[in-house]
């Protein structure tokens, strides 16, 4: 999978509206068409190097696109075929048709398939469920090699709704910007390779992939305290704060304390098992508290919880910690990490695709959100957000969220915008993971 780093990710309205935009001041919209379709006809022909090829047009502006690459493959001297749905139902459709010289076959039982198929049948413009006989059509093609235009047919564009597309893509060219599906789970591996063809349209969306993670050296001028000091809180549970604590260390501050354990993870790490929690929560020099990781609900948490808060100091609130801060979180600079059972119980009855969910709590809160998952999402409470697929499989195991919580406080004691801070946590992760691979366990990600 290669979803480009940083790239904008559109709604299917907004995309709409980026497209007009774009065609009353620069190329019209056939002009968009055409480009589209030569993105589609430039990735089959590296795909198949000139064997058949069969596209399959919807009547829609996604068919359109496909009626374009048709011609485009054609003329290049590829073995081209054509089945279409139904007739052109829109102006720009059915120009792009009448450019196509070749047969138009029915889409039926008795269609042959091709080494490529094109999938140009709905795109962007699906409201609801293929019918019952088209996904039976659709299904007769599994095993081949898929190329989808924008997102493959049978998937909602904008990750609200969960369906699956009966024919999953090799490769989709998205058209434009990415769509919410390329990035969200269930859809986003149905779209197999996911390349970004730009064709001219230009907008500025509030939702983007998740940056390329590069690390900065520390200037000369640094010391320990000015690439910031970290306080993690420990619960009965002192394994999983001792992972956040290396990983403040780890993911690049300058002092890690460990609050409430007997024992650091390694030597760096300042553990303290006596009563000083509120005096280090006083100390001027203190950047960030992590609290959450290792620690279960109880009176014991909400004690410390409301000192954390009572301080005044930037949070990362990870687990129990989140549903204990919200109702008091006020205008504390905070970062929560909730996994999908966290958030519901933190934000219950929140509707919309991930990103919508995870915006919708982030502006409740007041907080950054990390909505954790295969499909991670960041959000800002302004509304800006970032998608970060695709992560780590091998994340999924234990004690990896704690090393989470621990980076966001690494990046948060440094100072600025706490939305920044999240997303350069999440790809020090992922980028750490990756690094590692197969067989990964949360002590890795802490390891030199």
């Amino acid at each position: 999978m290669s979803v480009p780093a940083d790239a904008p990710i559109l709604t299917s309205d907004a995309m709409r509206a980026a497209e007009a935009a774009c065609a009353a001041s620069g190329p019209s919209l056939a002009e968009l068409m055409e480009r589209a379709g030569a993105a589609v006809a430039d990735t089959a022909w590296r795909m198949v190097a000139g064997a058949p090829v069969l596209i399959l047009c919807g009547p829609g502006n996604n068919g359109g696109d496909g009626y374009v690459a048709a011609r485009l493959l054609a003329e290049r001297g590829v073995r081209v075929r054509v089945a279409a749905l139904a007739e052109p139902a829109t102006d720009l459709a059915r120009a792009a048709r009448l450019g196509w010289a070749g047969p138009v076959e029915a889409l039926g039982d008795d269609l042959a398939p091709a080494p490529l198929i094109i999938d140009a049948l709905f795109g962007v413009g699906l409201s609801r469920p293929l019918a019952d006989d088209l996904a039976a059509h659709l299904i007769r093609f599994a095993g081949r090699r898929v190329l989808a235009v924008d997102v493959p047919s049978g998937v909602d564009a904008d990750g609200v709704q969960d369906w699956v597309p009966p024919l999953p893509a090799n490769v989709t060219v998205a058209l434009g910007a990415l769509k919410p599906a390329h990035v969200l789970l269930p859809a986003a591996p149905t779209c197999g390779r996911t390349l970004l063809a730009t064709i001219g349209i230009d907008a500025a969306p509030t939702l983007r992939t998740l940056p390329r993670f590069e690390t900065d050296d520390p200037d000369a001028s640094a010391h320990k305290f000015s690439r910031g000091m970290t306080l993690v809180r420990a619960g009965p549970m002192p394994g999983a704060a001792g992972l956040a604590a290396a990983a403040v260390l780890r993911a690049g501050a300058g002092y890690a304390i460990l609050s409430g354990a007997s024992a650091a993870p390694f030597s760096a790490v300042i553990a303290e098992s006596g009563d000083g929690f509120s005096e280090r929560l006083a100390d001027p020099r203190l950047g960030a508290v992590v609290i959450g990781p290792g620690y279960p609900a109880g009176d014991a948490l909400d004690r410390d919880v409301a000192a954390a808060l009572g301080s005044g100091k930037p949070l990362v609130l990870d687990a129990a910690a989140i549903a204990s801060a919200l109702p008091r979180l006020g205008e504390v600079r905070a970062i929560l990490t909730p996994h999908a059972g966290e958030f519901a119980r933190a934000f219950p009855g929140l509707a919309g695709s991930k990103v919508d969910r995870a915006r919708a709590a982030a502006q409740q809160s007041g907080a950054v959100v990390i909505y954790k998952g295969a499909d991670t999402v960041i959000a800002a409470p302004d509304g800006r957000a970032v998608a970060a697929w695709p992560g780590c499989s091998w994340l999924a195991t234990a004690g990896t969220g704690d090393v989470l919580a621990g980076a966001c406080g690494a990046m948060l004691a440094r100072g600025g915008d706490a939305f920044d801070a999240a997303v350069a946590a999440v790809g020090w992760h992922i980028a750490r993971a990756r690094a590692i691979g197969p067989g990964l366990v949360a002590d890795d990600l802490v390891k030199a």
